[in-house]
C-alpha cells in the first residue's frame, strides 16, 4: 500500500513507472520537466508531488477488457493518494469511456481526465507539475482564509472537470467546490443543497448529469 508522503518527490520533478521508459510520453517530457524512473510504484504510472498520482489508462487497456477496473478499485482500497485517471478517449475507445466515467467519477471518487494521446497526456502532466511547483513555492501562513480556500481547490484537474457539467462555467464551479470541497461529495449532493449555491435550473442539470 502506498500512503501519502510515502513516497518522496522532489521539487519540480516527476516519479514515473520504469514500464513508461523509452515511451512518447516520456520523450515528450523530456526537457520541460525531470522524470526519474522507479521500477517500485506498483499500480501508479506517474508521481507528480508527495501527495498526488496519476493512473494511466491507454486505449488497449479499455479494450482488453476489465484488468484496469480492478486496478483502479485495488488502488482506491490499498492507497491513501490522491489519484488522478488520464484515460485515452479515442474514436476505438470511445465507446467504452461512460461506463470508465462512471466507474472513477461516482464510484470511487477520483478525478477522470480524458486525452487523446501520449502526447496530449504529456502536456496535462507538465500542467499539473507546473500548478504544484507554483503552490508550493507560495506562503499561505500569513492568510488563514486563502489556505482554506487553496486546501479545497489544490487540484486544478478537479476544477476543469465540475466546468465539465452541463451549465456549470468557472464561477460556479469555484462556488461548488467552495461548498462541497470534493467531486465524491459533489455527487452525493442533493437537489436542495445545489440549489443553494446555484440556483434551481443549474441544480437540476448538475443532479440530472
Amino acid at each position: 500500500p502506498v500512503t501519502a508522503g510515502s513516497i518522496v518527490v522532489p521539487y519540480g520533478h516527476v516519479i514515473g513507472n520504469e514500464k513508461w521508459r523509452g515511451s512518447e510520453i516520456a520523450q515528450r517530457l523530456q526537457g520541460k520537466i525531470r522524470l526519474i524512473f522507479e521500477d517500485d510504484l506498483g499500480l501508479v504510472d506517474f508521481h507528480l508531488s508527495n501527495r498526488t498520482c496519476i493512473l494511466y489508462i491507454s486505449e488497449a487497456d479499455l479494450v482488453a477488457g476489465d484488468e484496469f477496473k480492478r486496478k483502479l478499485v485495488r488502488f482506491r482500497n490499498t492507497s491513501s493518494l490522491g489519484g488522478i485517471v488520464i484515460v485515452e478517449r479515442t474514436q476505438i475507445s470511445d465507446q467504452y469511456f461512460l461506463a470508465v466515467q462512471k466507474l472513477v467519477v461516482l464510484e470511487l471518487g477520483m478525478v477522470l481526465l480524458p486525452v487523446a494521446n501520449q502526447g496530449e497526456a504529456s502536456q496535462l502532466i507538465t500542467q499539473l507539475v507546473s500548478f504544484y511547483v507554483r503552490e508550493q513555492s507560495k506562503d499561505h501562513n500569513n492568510n488563514p482564509f486563502l489556505r482554506k480556500q487553496c486546501s479545497q481547490l489544490a487540484e486544478p484537474s478537479v476544477f476543469r472537470t465540475v466546468q465539465q457539467i452541463p451549465g456549470v462555467g468557472k464561477t460556479k464551479a469555484l462556488l461548488l467546490l467552495q461548498q462541497f470541497g470534493s467531486i465524491h461529495q459533489l455527487c452525493n449532493a442533493s437537489v436542495k443543497e445545489l440549489e443553494l449555491v446555484v440556483g434551481q435550473t443549474v441544480a437540476q442539470q448538475i443532479y440530472s448529469f
